[in-house]
């Protein structure tokens, strides 16, 4: 997908602002059964189709309006993802803005998930 330069700036600032991981590093956090917030925060359509196991949906339009009811505790581990990595990395932002203090956004989010032939759940 083609982004719009003004989107890829406000990415490139907000990358600047957060901290990343990648997909591996979700993987073995999952599988060391490490206590965390798994975040898909793609639209409803995108979850539904399908989205990575164990992972619960937060989509992006509700996120800052939701997030203390769902997670009040702020200084609980978070992983987002999205499609990319561009939305998340916002979200991300967004929720160190609010002061949550232990948030990652997934590099590749979805995308590098099934790259990788990590485990995908549908619906």
């Amino acid at each position: 997908m083609k982004h719009n330069p003004g989107f890829l700036k406000l990415v490139g600032e907000a990358k600047q602002r957060i901290k990343e991981c990648t997909v591996t590093d979700v993987k073995a956090r999952l599988d060391r059964g490490d206590r965390f917030e798994f975040i898909d925060v793609r639209e409803d359509n995108e979850f539904m189709k399908d989205h990575a196991k164990g992972a619960r949906h937060i989509s992006r339009g509700i996120l800052e309006r939701d997030i203390e009811s769902v997670i009040p505790d702020k200084q609980t581990p978070i992983v987002l993802y999205c499609g990319g990595g561009y939305r998340s990395a916002l979200a991300a932002d967004s929720l160190r803005q609010m002061g949550y203090m232990d948030v990652l956004s997934m590099d590749g989010g979805i995308r590098a998930w099934r790259e990788a032939a990590l485990p995908i759940e549908r619906g």
